[in-house]
């Protein structure tokens, strides 16, 4: 198997070389030359297995082929529970926010980082002592999950850059907790900079020729490989249970999770419908209605992690669906404001007895907005893609109850925090570097 960069048909390069290079050369992002149709046999509720079936295929003539197996029980030595929610089974929702950081990026952050920690038996002894630096842009989640997964990892480094004050003080604390091999950077500015930042660097000749560099946002394919699995698992369970595919409604801001979705389908996963729910940041919803691609600054919300006004993995898409109409033909989305959020967060508590995490709750407020009979036809799923506790302040007083930090997290909160501030500039980047 090999992977060529969305904007170069002929620049290919082995999985190894993808996972490690982040971003193409030429600015592009990496995608499988081949969509093999897979008809895996493992149980979906063991991941690990499942992860390794499914990912085999990608990593077949990789030196990485060999490690896989131990690379997947690394990533997914956690569950990613399906519960239904009524009575007809006609919604359930996918609890993504059991591993160490409460996010469904652990899965990706961990597989990649599982990877890298191997590099050298990919490409030899030399490339595993020069040390590599990992850039990493984060609204929220992405970065405490990348922190966590690559934390004292010998001969890696961590760099990672959030917007100054808009992530949630837990998040924040997540980010910024670690010391040792991670390094944590507060930008005077939005999230739209820090990814830019990102990807001026990596086109820094001066930069690149002094540092190792490698991404672990959604650009990287190592990202969005193993978050196939939990869309595979959970679409394979409903059609085992009600012979019927499922339908997602996924939280979205860089359309890293949601590109993870349209890759399982497109490779075979029992999968109809994908909705995807946007907040105030409405650039994707925009461009599906009017077919006019406007990327935008990011406005701030309750839904941090998908404050993102420029989103990376359209180009991901846009590779397999040239246009609006074509991608209108794969997914569909919608914006939810933030009084909405709040309302469905109130209302779901009521009705369910669960908690949503702001994300969650755009998602949920998504899956409600669909007629009745849309809703009665499928087998749609909520992806849950963060604990509620890592937004109390937003939270408790919608609920009017306490709620208890996971245990991981609440481990966090006993290290010291610290950071440095920057300007959204590459210069500052550089000389902080």
């Amino acid at each position: 198997m090999r992977f060529h960069s969305t904007r170069a048909l002929q620049q290919r390069v082995t999985l190894s070389a993808a996972l490690l290079q982040g971003l193409a050369a030429d600015g592009g992002l990496y995608v499988p030359d081949e969509w093999p149709q897979l008809a895996p046999r493992s149980d979906p509720c063991d991941l690990p297995a499942l992860a390794l079936e499914l990912l085999a295929p990608f990593a077949a003539g990789d030196a990485l082929a060999a490690e896989l197996a131990q690379i997947t029980r690394e990533a997914f030595d956690f569950p990613a529970p399906l519960s239904m929610l009524d009575a007809g089974e006609h919604l359930g929702v996918l609890e993504l926010f059991h591993g160490p950081t409460a996010a469904f990026k652990d899965f990706g952050a961990r597989f990649l980082a599982a990877a890298l920690a191997r590099r050298g038996a990919a490409d030899g002894a030399q490339t595993a002592t020069a040390p590599l630096t990992i850039l990493v842009a984060t609204s929220g989640d992405t970065g405490g999950a990348v922190a966590a997964a690559f934390h004292r990892r010998a001969g890696i480094e961590v760099a990672v850059l959030f917007p100054k004050g808009l992530v949630s003080p837990t998040q924040q604390q997540q980010l910024t907790c670690w010391g040792d091999n991670v390094r944590s950077f507060a930008v005077r500015g939005r999230f739209d900079d820090c990814q830019q930042l990102v990807k001026q660097a990596f086109a820094d000749r001066e930069l690149r020729s002094r540092r190792q560099l490698s991404s672990a946002n959604s650009i990287n394919l190592g990202r969005l490989l193993p978050q196939m699995v939990y869309y595979w698992a959970a679409s394979l369970t409903i059609h085992h249970t009600h012979g019927q595919p499922a339908s997602f409604v996924i939280p979205a801001g860089n359309l890293g999770n949601a590109t993870a979705c349209v890759w399982a389908r497109k490779l075979g996963a029992p999968i109809r419908e994908i909705l995807l729910a946007h907040n105030a940041n409405r650039t994707v919803p925009d461009y599906l209605d009017s077919g006019e691609l406007r990327p935008r600054p990011s406005v701030a919300t309750l839904s941090s992690a998908m404050d993102v006004g420029n989103p990376s993995n359209l180009e991901r898409l846009s590779a397999l669906y040239r246009d609006a109409a074509a991608l209108r033909t794969a997914l569909s989305a919608v914006s939810i404001d933030d009084e909405s959020t709040r309302s469905r967060i109130r209302t779901d508590y009521a009705r369910y007895g669960r908690v949503w995490c702001p994300h969650t709750a755009v998602a949920a407020e998504a899956y409600a907005r669909l007629t009745s009979e849309a809703r009665s036809s499928a087998r749609w799923v909520l992806v849950a893609t963060a604990h509620p506790a890592k937004f109390r302040e937003i939270i408790e007083p919608l609920i009017g109850r306490t709620l208890e930090l996971p245990d991981p997290l609440a481990r966090l909160f006993e290290r010291p925090a610290n950071y440095i501030e920057i300007d959204a500039t590459l210069e500052a980047l550089k000389r902080s570097l």
